[in-house]
């Protein structure tokens, strides 16, 4: 009897295989699924093979078979890496939390990602433990809170991940700053409780945050709504206001980057009126040379 048919059965379809005579082996060439196996049950696609003689008799070889059966494992790799995406801190935010929740996605269609490769990176820190890693789908969403207190200033954040089949995510950064200090804030005109007769009164000082400059001002006087100042390079500034007759308020606040502010308020009292002279006595009127005598006078004002 003679071969008749030999055939192999993956992934639901059946190929016919010819005889090479030169090596007396059944070959096809079969497109390989387009999926990778590392999902399935034992991380392959099975294989059965199924040949038949002339005369009707059949022999099968699978997966579970004893000697063979090892042989009829097809292990598919995908070459798609999974795609990182951070969430929060954002590129170049911020923040006033110098410990931040540091939140990402790692997303992978096909093998899935590795939860033991997700790695994150804190400026030259490597964090290995603490991150929560949620799995959604085949890919993983996670979040880190730093145990310790970052400093002021700038940090960099870097994110790694792989997939099942070794791709390597293209790796994920930000930079973001923290700033916990407000900014600074002088006042050196007007004084404190001030009594002045000129209407015209200006707001001097300088303003500085070392973290997130610029830093902008803004100067109210009394009830009226707060109004921008122009901030030089240096850090000084000067507005002009017109003072109310009698007590004033004028309140000075500075504002950095990441929202912490400092307040400066000054009382100044402007007084227009000349004092009353209402009344003088000299006593005694007259007077012997030479003697003393007192002056009164009553003032008001």
């Amino acid at each position: 009897m003679s071969v008749k048919t030999v055939q192999a059965t993956i992934n639901g379809q059946t190929y016919n295989l010819t005889l090479n005579s030169s090596t007396g082996a059944y070959e096809a060439t079969i497109t390989a699924p387009s999926t990778s196996s590392y999902p399935l049950s034992g991380h392959y696609y099975p294989v059965s093979i199924k040949a038949e003689d002339t005369a009707g008799n059949i022999t099968t070889k699978d997966v579970a078979d004893s000697v063979l059966g090892s042989s009829l494992r097809l292990t598919v790799k995908e070459n798609v890496a999974p795609v990182i995406s951070i969430t929060s801190p954002t590129a170049s935010a911020l923040t006033t939390n110098n410990k931040p929740v540091i939140s990402w996605t790692v997303t992978d269609d096909d093998s899935g990602v590795d939860p033991a490769t997700i790695k994150l990176t804190i400026d030259s820190t490597v964090v290995t433990s603490g991150i929560t890693k949620t799995a959604s789908g085949k890919g993983f969403t996670c979040s880190y809170t730093p145990s310790s207190a970052l400093a002021d200033g700038s940090h960099t954040i870097k994110v790694d991940a792989s997939d099942y089949d070794g791709n390597v995510a293209v790796q994920k950064s930000v930079i973001f700053k923290i700033d916990t200090v407000p900014p600074t804030l002088n006042v050196t005109a007007p004084a404190n409780n001030l009594i002045t007769n000129q209407a015209t009164c200006t707001v001097t000082g300088n303003t500085n945050d070392i973290t997130s400059s610029p830093v902008a001002v803004t100067v109210k006087l009394n009830s009226a709504a707060a109004v921008d100042v122009t901030v030089n390079s240096d850090g000084t500034f000067s507005k002009t206001l017109t003072l109310a007759e009698g007590a004033n308020t004028i309140t000075i606040v500075a504002k950095d980057g990441a929202g912490k502010t400092t307040t400066v308020t000054r009382a100044v009292t402007l007084d227009t009126a000349a004092p009353v002279i209402s009344e003088v006595s000299l006593a005694p009127n007259p007077i012997d040379a030479g003697k003393t005598f007192i002056i009164s006078v009553k003032v008001t004002d």
